[in-house]
């Protein structure tokens, strides 16, 4: 029942599809009471010899006419059902990465990525056979089993039917217990499949890794481990699953062996024909489907029962931020971004990772943001993209706490180049183009330029065509931190966020790609984090961090003065490159 009430929507909105799909297998059901019924009567009046050519032909060319309607029925019904089964898993499918959109950071370290591909995978398919093979099976069972026995009771004989049935009840209970024991282990089988995801995603994304450390046949043993686990949990599902054909075919043969025993003792006494007689064992052996379909919708349930519920709890979990009822509208520009005294600590952290963070930035300047590493450079920039919920009123845009502001429009202020660059394995072009998928030749050719890409893909052997395979691995670092560049600087965002997105570059072309992005976006904001001070030199203000703090702010000039952190590592840094050259 909870599975219905899960999908409900579902169901509501393709009633009419199931409607028409059940209309037809009771059909079929009704139908098929016939021809045992008329076998029967023949087999009577053969017994008497009164069977003439002419019913014989009658009987023969009705039965064929039944066969071909009951197979156009079932046609019917069979497309419109598993069709429903194939639609629901698209919805479905759509649906969890609709939502994967929508969740934030959080949501991500609470649910691996193996887990959410097999909710994808595994999980969905579960639910779509029980929106298909499920409902064909409970349909079967009670249209199909009422149809017979009704029969058998207005046409044999109602003593030899319930002589027969005996068993059932046996069966009902046996069913009960497989099936509780099937939904446990699948879920522990679907969790192992997850485990089994995660670690084949990190060996494949980590292949060079392993490789260099010759850590291949560790690797293969670990996911041997991993893998014999999934066998082993599956198996268990597979133990219990086995059960039913045996037990349904044990209850079966003795529900035969009743109801030939009684029937014949019946027909000695006279009180049904031969011709009844075996009417009832072919109804008799009509129930067997029946009873096969309602052990395997118990089976089916129960996994998709158990798939529903988890797909409903990924899907029932919220992102971590949401927009405001009522929120401020800003115009075309940001005019400004306020931090006034910010402090932010991650969720599963203990120590703040910013504390007391204060600057003012104007519309068209540039904010460099320097440091060690892991002194909270990237933390502070992610403020700004709203992945994690921040004291109110600590941040301000355009003189407005950036929590009045919806997401979506926060977002698309933002051409953001993280230091992970992801790039799919698509064309140069796709990848440059993913933020901005109409743009032209010439915007494509113009953010090249500015990311100082221009002459590498004069080299590439199908030039913007070139596919970068997985995550770029045709590319060189460097490579994929222009494409990243290139991809922020066609949008032509309002404030462009460089977090450490030159490192992979040598000094010339960070400096032209610099200069580039200084001439094009005059007026426009650019916020920089790097380790590597000379990409922040020209900035209007650059703040200095440690575990967090502000150590230092100024212009160039003015922390060169200051004599601190700032102007030690500009000077090792200086050093560094007169050496190299």
């Amino acid at each position: 029942m909870s599975f219905v009430i899960r999908l409900q929507w579902f169901f509501k909105q393709r009633w009419s599809q199931y409607a028409i799909a059940i209309l037809f297998m009771a059909g079929v059901s009704l139908l098929s009471t016939l021809p045992p019924k008329m076998i029967g009567s023949t087999i009577d009046l053969i017994r008497t010899g009164s069977l003439t050519q002419e019913q014989l032909t009658k009987t023969v060319l009705t039965l064929v006419g039944l066969s071909l309607l009951l197979y156009g029925m079932t046609y019917v019904w069979l497309t419109t059902l598993f069709g429903n089964s194939a639609l629901i898993e698209r919805l479905l499918r759509g649906k969890l990465l609709a939502h994967l959109t929508k969740m934030t950071p959080g949501f991500f370290q609470r649910n691996s990525t193996g887990q959410l591909m097999a909710l994808a995978t595994n999980d969905v398919l579960a639910i779509g056979q029980t929106a298909g093979y499920g409902v064909m099976t409970i349909v079967n069972t009670v249209v199909g089993a009422t149809v017979v026995i009704a029969t058998m009771v207005t046409l044999i004989d109602y003593r030899l039917m319930l002589a027969a049935l005996i068993p059932l009840p046996f069966l009902a209970i046996a069913i009960n217990i497989l099936g509780k024991k099937i939904r446990t282990r699948f879920i522990d089988a679907q969790a192992a499949f997850g485990k089994m995801n995660d670690h084949a995603l990190e060996s494949i994304s980590g292949i060079r890794v392993i490789r260099s450390y010759v850590q291949e046949d560790h690797d293969l043993n670990a996911f041997d481990q991993v893998t014999t686990e999934v066998r082993d949990k599956n198996k268990k599902v597979s133990v219990f699953n086995a059960l039913f054909q045996p037990l349904i075919s044990l209850i079966v043969g003795i529900s035969f062996t009743i109801g030939i025993g009684y029937g014949s003792y019946l027909v000695l006494a006279k009180e049904i024909t031969l011709g009844q007689l075996v009417s009832f064992n072919i109804y008799l052996g009509m129930l067997i489907w029946p009873m096969i379909s309602f052990g395997e919708f118990i089976n089916v349930l129960q996994r998709g029962s158990a798939s529903a519920d988890r797909l409903d709890t990924a899907l029932t979990q919220q992102a971590d931020l949401h927009d405001v009822e009522s929120p401020i509208e800003l115009g075309q520009h940001v005019s400004s971004i306020e931090m006034k005294n910010l402090t932010f600590t991650y969720p599963t952290a203990n120590q703040p990772s910013l504390v007391d963070i204060n600057f003012r930035l104007e519309r068209g300047q540039t904010l460099g943001i320097v440091g060690r590493t892991g002194s909270g450079k990237s933390t502070l920039m992610k403020q700004l993209l709203r992945q994690y919920a921040i004291e109110p009123s600590k941040l301000f845009i355009s003189e407005v706490p950036i929590e009045q502001i919806r997401i979506e429009q926060m977002k698309s202020f933002i051409g953001y180049v993280p230091q992970e660059h992801m790039l799919l394995s698509k064309s140069i072009r796709e990848n440059i183009a993913l933020g901005k998928p109409d743009a032209t030749e010439e915007e494509i050719a113009k953010a090249i330029e500015m990311a100082s890409f221009t002459q590498d893909i004069a080299q590439m052997p199908e030039g913007l065509d070139t596919i970068v395979g997985e995550n770029g691995v045709m590319l060189s670092g460097g490579q994929k931190q222009r494409v990243a560049i290139a991809r922020a600087l066609l949008i032509d965002a309002e404030m462009l966020m460089l977090d450490d997105s030159l490192s992979a570059v040598d000094a010339r072309t960070e400096s032209r790609i610099l200069h580039q992005v200084r001439m094009e976006r005059a007026g426009r904001t650019t916020l920089i984090t790097t380790h590597r001070l000379s990409a922040v030199s020209h900035a209007n203000w650059i703040l200095v961090l440690d575990e967090g703090r502000i150590i230092e702010e100024g212009t160039h000039d003015e922390l060169m003065l200051f004599g601190g952190w700032y102007k030690e590592q500009w000077d090792r840094q200086q050093m560094e490159a007169s050496l190299e050259e």
